[in-house]
């Protein structure tokens, strides 16, 4: 009980140090609206790419998925995402077929290397994608389908 009582003071304060911050204007605007609503929002790839004002993909192998073929358990699906091409502006991991195709977006550099994994929830078998954004406008993805024994989207 007090450990929860911990988590919930910390949580607390942090959230408060963040509204002081921002109110003084010392959190940088973009860290405030990175993304845009319309693409946590987007239902197919396209509207997402749209939200983004990026391009249409193009498959490539200079981008790698990983994830497994059978995930037993749809609610702690293992995926990461990876490319060792220079010019890497942001990293995306899709699954197509979930209610909102956008489960994870994390911001690269030249000081950030290009990979990245974590655990996200499948509804049902579907095909997951990492698609890397490029500086010079490039869309890139790689693809692999996962197929999901007990869903975790409500299934």
């Amino acid at each position: 009980m007090t450990n929860h009582l911990n988590r919930r003071m910390a949580l607390a304060r942090s959230a408060q140090v963040a509204l002081m911050l921002g109110g003084l204007g010392l959190l940088p605007r973009a860290a405030l609206a990175a993304y845009p609503t319309a693409a946590f929002e987007a239902k197919t790839i396209a509207d997402l790419m749209k939200a983004l004002g990026a391009g249409a993909p193009v498959e490539s192998k200079d981008v790698t998925i990983t994830a497994p073929d059978i995930a037993e358990n749809g609610a702690v699906v293992p995926v990461g995402g990876s490319t060792s091409l220079p010019g890497v502006k942001r990293l995306l991991l899709l699954v197509e077929k979930n209610p909102s195709v956008l489960s994870a977006a994390f911001d690269v550099n030249e000081s950030v290397e290009a990979s990245f994994t974590t655990r996200v929830k499948m509804g049902q078998s579907s095909n997951v994608l990492a698609v890397a954004l490029m500086a010079d406008g490039r869309v890139l993805y790689a693809q692999k389908e996962v197929k999901v024994t007990l869903g975790g989207c409500g299934g």
